[in-house]
């Protein structure tokens, strides 16, 4: 096995997939052939990775942090990088994907019964992951200190006990009480699990670290863990894909530019990275909306993302009011897409017979196209290569989704993937959906869309601009961190 090194959070949302990422960056940048890994992810923005020895299957799912630090390993993302994904599709349930192909549904509770059997897919995973590799670099998931969960745990300590890998333990200092997180997760972990620490990092600090000095003292004085080093707020990683939902309530509209586009946030937001490339323009300004608040009026573009629930998500679209405010925006002129979900709630009905997403078999649409879509059990799962109809320009990106689409505005299809015509236009011109995502990644076709709305965009190579951001997250944590200790460490 290739040696290993985990980082794990004080709880959620501390920064670990941008140090994983930026980590297995600067491993690269010393030559070593690093790979990730994380045991077990919950995130309904999900990426499309190979299935190794399945030639005929499309793709397998993991999440979209994998897919990321997989491009920091300078590797294609495998499913055996994240072998075990939870897609919540409710409050109490959600679908499990094993290695990458759906394995089936669970409530939370029936989910803790269900770990036992998954530890071993998880460890059968970890081993693949280990071939050829020099070092691999693990990502927790939420906190060790759920000790509550740690009988059946396979994401935290619960892997790194089963796997012997040591572990560097994650303070978010931004968020407060950080002295307080990692002294009480050393209180209240058991002996076992406490040995598996070898030392902890600060993350998110702002201002003068020197500062902190009293704090770090403090902290190695009920804990006795070695510091690695105090990390500053990383700028570079806003230009990163975001994985967990959770950054979308800290999101708020930046300054005006030439061109608004508003973006309902679904309950059940899936893949909401594909709006990441528009964001990245200088003459775009992208509002997330949440619930509650109106799709501003002087948006020129509405964009409706994927959803893990069509049918709960297009109920809450018209219990907010959204549907009203997007029949308000088409009558001013104004543009609308729908990814995925989102294009299916612009038709005129959504059914599901065979109650695949719940108890509600079928949803009136919001009527902004001319078809209907029915769930079906099966499930694609594929990355494509495609050629946008209204430009005539390549894209490329994934399929992830349930249903199928038919209806007259399907005569005019937005894209060519593989050779058979998806999505659908509007007569005007002015609507279009698709079930590719990632199509705002592919910089000409982006650069053209943008000029039809009469707003200049392009010359902005999107994929570089994260290669960069990865690379200065690498310098920064190069700077800031004992990294040759960390991977000294490794084992």
């Amino acid at each position: 096995m290739a040696r290993a090194i985990m980082l794990q959070g004080t709880g959620s949302d501390v920064g670990k997939t941008v140090l994983v990422a930026g980590l297995c960056r600067v491993a690269k940048k010393r030559g070593l052939k690093v790979r990730p890994f994380k045991p077990q992810n919950m995130s309904n923005n999900a990426a499309v990775a190979e299935i190794p020895g399945d030639n005929n299957h499309g793709g397998g799912e993991i999440g979209r942090a994998q897919w990321l630090q997989a491009i920091a390993c300078g590797v294609p993302p495998s499913v055996h990088m994240n072998p075990v994904l939870l897609k919540p599709q409710t409050d109490v349930g959600a679908q499990v994907i094993v290695q990458g192909k759906v394995f089936g549904e669970a409530r939370a509770r029936d989910y803790q019964a269900l770990k036992g059997r998954l530890m071993d897919a998880v460890l059968e995973s970890w081993g693949k992951v280990g071939e050829g590799a020099d070092l691999v670099i693990v990502e927790g998931a939420g906190s060790p200190a759920e000790i509550n969960l740690r009988s059946r745990d396979i994401a935290n300590m619960g892997f790194a006990t089963r796997a012997d890998v040591p572990v560097v333990l994650v303070g978010d200092i931004d968020r407060g009480g950080v002295i307080a997180s990692l002294a009480g997760t050393h209180l209240i972990l058991p002996e076992e699990d406490r040995r598996m620490i070898v030392g902890y990092l600060i993350n998110k600090f702002r201002g003068d670290v020197s500062l902190f000095d009293d704090g770090l003292r403090a902290i190695e004085k009920f804990t006795g863990w070695r510091c690695f080093g105090v990390v500053p707020w990383l700028r570079a990683a806003a230009r990163l894909p975001s994985e967990d939902s959770v950054v979308l309530e800290r999101l708020a509209s930046g300054e005006a530019r030439a061109l608004k586009v508003a973006v309902p946030m679904l309950g059940r937001i899936a893949n909401f990275d594909d709006l990441d490339p528009l964001k990245a323009e200088p003459q775009v300004e992208v509002v997330f909306v949440p619930p509650g608040k109106k799709l501003p009026a002087d948006a020129g573009l509405v964009v409706i993302p994927g959803s893990k629930s069509t049918i709960g998500d297009l109920l809450k679209f018209r219990e907010n009011g959204w549907d009203r405010d997007l029949a308000a925006h088409r009558k001013r002129g104004g543009h609308v897409v729908g990814i995925c979900g989102g294009f299916q709630m612009l038709g005129r009905m959504v059914r599901d017979p065979d109650g695949i997403e719940g108890s509600v078999i079928e949803a009136e649409g919001l009527g902004l196209l001319d078809v209907e879509t029915v769930m079906e059990a099966e499930k694609t799962v594929r990355n494509v290569s495609a050629r946008s109809v209204p430009f005539g320009l390549p894209l490329e990106g994934y399929e992830i989704h349930l249903g199928r689409t038919t209806g007259p505005d399907t005569r005019r299809p937005s894209a060519i993937i593989n050779g058979a015509e998806d999505g659908a236009i509007s007569a005007d011109g002015k609507v279009i959906g698709t079930y590719m995502h990632g199509l705002f990644g592919a910089d000409g076709f982006r650069g053209k869309f943008l000029e039809s709305l009469g707003i200049k965009g392009g010359g902005l190579d999107y994929r570089s601009e994260v290669e960069r951001a990865l690379d200065e997250v690498a310098a920064e944590l190069e700077t800031h961190l004992d990294c040759d200790a960390i991977f000294s460490l490794a084992r």
